[in-house]
């Protein structure tokens, strides 16, 4: 084996970008990044990143860039549609921020790539626009050849695939029979202005403001440092559209199309009274595209390796995004693996038996706890909503009175750190 090793990644989203920076910064495996988009895409709204992930940006060396981009406000607000406040939290991850030093940011999934990306070429790490992944040939110990549909090729010691839920790196080669399920889940969302907002309406959002519906939760949310742009986002449960289009969603810009979203969304929002409603019905009326995206997992169970081949990410294990954990599960696998591949006389095939032993039972929990917190989506009647919004009541009433919160109640798995890991 030569002095350097060398890795291909698939993928140039936050996955990808992540897994190039850390095995530069902690092993001798050169990197090339290949990415299916002509170039960064700007699909997706804003992301949340809890505590544990933003842990690993920070030992990546980016997690100043991020922070002055995002917002890292971290109260939250229930409301009930008839006005009032269900329940509140001034911090939302404060046993998590105590325990590891790092709170909330809530940026543009946007902002995230660029900021990846700028790191990424200050590495002088090889990245590749419009390529689209055709054929994987490992070749066992003399390594793995990759071939793109303009007819180019490489070759590398490994193939690490960071290409999303719907990955070609699964499809063609370590698990070609896992296939994507619908969640029966929906989101709707949009990024809007905060200058369109009338300016008593604009001060009611602080942090992550979530209204319970009969048809989902609606929320709302800061989405940069300066809070010059709000996101909003209602979660809904819905039959899949009858294209049966399984793509990771897409922009609505038509204004027939993005007139039909607003009429239904509207109708949902005429049962959500106060003040609170004024706004959720201002932001919809000033939202000019509106991002449809069918929420999609992979079945637990699923092969994420295969002979010199490994998965990352949502291409192994993409799971619902209500735990708020989907980069920050991207990162722990690539913080993982470098770990792993930091000994060069190490077997990859013992490299990837190990990741696979560690990161499942993790990942199985924190997929688990994201089906669990669609539930609160799913479509109700009016006793259904008020049976709700009394749970959820309650459920802050305990975490206060009993002091929960000082004791991990819900954010155990936000201060979690896969550096402690034994490998």
């Amino acid at each position: 084996m030569s002095e350097h090793r060398k890795a291909i990644i698939i993928g140039g989203g936050p996955a990808g970008l992540s897994t190039a920076l850390r095995l530069h910064q902690t092993t001798n495996i050169k990197c090339s990044i290949y990415e299916l988009r002509p170039e960064p895409t700007t699909l997706g709204g804003a992301i949340g990143i809890m505590p544990n992930g933003l842990r690993l940006f920070s030992r990546l060396g980016v997690y100043e860039a991020l922070h002055a981009r995002g917002s890292s406000r971290s109260n939250l607000v229930i409301h009930s549609a008839q006005g009032g406040i269900v329940g509140k939290q001034e911090d939302m991850v404060s046993y998590a921020r105590a325990q590891t030093g790092f709170g909330y940011l809530r940026i543009k999934r946007a902002d995230i790539v660029d900021v990846l990306l700028d790191a990424v070429y200050k590495a002088q790490i090889p990245i590749h626009f419009n390529k689209r992944l055709t054929a994987i040939d490992d070749n066992g110990d003399s390594g793995v050849t990759v071939t793109f549909s303009d007819g180019s090729t490489d070759k590398a010691d490994i193939l690490i695939g960071c290409d999303g839920i719907h990955s070609c790196v699964r499809r063609l080669y370590v698990g070609p029979d896992q296939r994507p399920e619908y969640s029966g889940l929906s989101a709707l969302s949009s990024l809007v202005p905060t200058s369109r907002l009338h300016s008593d309406a604009a001060a009611q959002i602080s942090g992550i403001g979530a209204t319970l519906t009969e048809q989902g939760i609606f929320m709302v949310m800061l989405a940069t440092a300066a809070g010059d742009e709000v996101a909003w986002g209602l979660s809904q449960e819905v039959p899949l559209p009858d294209a049966g289009d399984s793509r990771d969603g897409w922009e609505v810009y038509r204004q027939k199309e993005v007139n039909g979203f607003k009429s239904n969304m509207h109708q949902i929002l005429e049962k959500v009274h106060g003040d609170w409603g004024d706004l959720l019905r201002q932001l919809v009326e000033d939202t000019d595209v509106i991002k449809f995206y069918p929420i999609y997992r992979l079945p637990l169970g699923g092969a994420w390796y295969k002979g010199r081949c490994v998965l990352l990410g949502d291409a192994a294990h993409a799971m619902q995004p209500h735990a708020g954990q989907g980069v920050s599960m991207a990162l722990e696998d690539t913080f993982l693996l470098a770990r792993l591949l930091e000994d060069p006389s190490r077997p990859v095939a013992e490299v990837y038996k190990k990741f696979d032993e560690i990161r499942r039972p993790r990942v199985n929990e924190i997929y688990k706890l994201a089906a669990r917190n669609a539930g609160v989506r799913k479509t109700t009647g009016p006793w259904g909503l008020w049976s709700k919004e009394v749970l959820v009541g309650m459920a802050f009433w305990a975490s206060w009175a009993l002091g929960l919160e000082k004791w991990g109640w819900g954010q155990k798995h936000m201060a979690y750190d896969i550096d402690t890991e034994e490998i």
